[in-house]
């Protein structure tokens, strides 16, 4: 038996027609924009790996909130860079900090229009620059969990909607759960960074941060980039835990980890386009070797086709531009 050619080019023949079948969609509601925040900081400070990402003063903040909600994205993931450290992080957890004066003065301008998310982690904060709190050189994971919950205590306190556990101690979202919980602060939902895997994409966001690791390095306590059940097991332990939405970072290599993830589990799914992977598409574009617009366009609907129901990207504000133009 013959069968006729099956031509699939008949539904790519017009633009419309395409529209018509496109199976992805992706819109400035898919993005979460990372804000850096600086403390004690007078002007805007340019992040020399990130071309056109900055550091903000706390006066900024407000007119950078702003901008992003003009553009239709939803949400912001705040990262705090203090001007003091020391070995607790005790500034990370401070109701007086940088990071939760900044919740307070978003909440204040713009009550619920925009989803304020605070980034929950020590490396900011810590003169060790490693995600919790050391021990006879190393990470002390049940002494961290402590210190984990009292900042996300005091980013509810401040008014932020979803914090995000980054920091990859075993049990962080049950002990900030109970937390929360233990306080009142039941409506405030977790974002946990469930598997985020010990990643060389992270380079520039040390940079932007000033977050590197002072000795040592984080593969104790970030998943192995060569092991995908493991990475599984962190996300299920997150769910089992109470979180409300997993994460997988960095994005574009662990395509398949979102895939999966999105297959198993009925939460909503997150995934975090980090700085390496904008770093190299604006190196890349300046070079003239790729079109930013176009790789950049390929790189988000990857994603979003992968299974992942948002994005945290650095492309956030120019991805918004250029699709309410489209």
């Amino acid at each position: 038996m013959s069968y006729p050619l099956r031509r699939l080019r008949r539904l790519r023949t017009s633009e419309k027609i395409r529209q018509l079948v496109e199976e992805t969609t992706l819109t400035p509601k898919d993005f979460i924009c990372p804000v850096f925040v600086q403390e004690d900081l007078k002007t805007r400070l340019k992040v020399e790996s990130m071309e056109e990402i900055e550091r903000l003063p706390l006066d900024d903040v407000t007119d950078e909130i702003g901008t992003i909600s003009d553009l239709g994205i939803p949400a912001v993931m705040l990262f705090g860079i203090p001007s003091q450290k020391d070995e607790e992080g005790s500034s990370a957890f401070d109701d007086k900090g940088i990071v939760q004066k900044a919740i307070s003065q978003i909440r204040s301008n713009f009550g619920d229009k925009i989803v304020i998310m605070a980034d929950v982690c020590l490396c900011q904060f810590t003169s060790t620059g490693h995600c919790g709190i050391i021990k006879e050189n190393k990470i002390d994971n049940d002494t961290s969990l402590e210190t984990l919950a009292n900042i996300a205590l005091s980013q509810a306190k401040a008014g932020v909607d979803t914090v995000s556990p980054s920091a990859m101690m075993d049990g962080q979202v049950s002990a900030i759960r109970k937390k929360l919980d233990d306080e009142g602060f039941t409506d405030v939902s977790i974002m946990s960074h469930s598997a985020k895997h010990r990643s060389n994409f992270y380079s520039p966001f040390r940079d932007a941060a000033e977050c590197a690791p002072k000795f040592g390095d984080r593969k104790t306590y970030q998943v192995p980039y060569t092991n995908s059940r493991e990475a599984m097991m962190e996300v299920e332990t997150d769910v089992n835990e109470g979180v409300d939405i997993v994460m997988i970072k960095p994005a574009l290599s662990y395509l398949d980890l979102i895939a999966e993830t999105r297959r198993r589990f009925n939460l909503p799914v997150a995934a975090y386009s980090v700085s390496g992977e904008y770093a190299l598409v604006k190196a890349a574009s300046k070079l003239g070797y790729v079109n930013e617009k176009d790789i950049r366009e390929e790189i988000l609907y990857s994603i979003k086709r992968a299974g992942a129901d948002m994005i945290v990207t650095y492309f956030a504000k120019e991805a918004a531009r250029s699709l309410q133009e489209s």
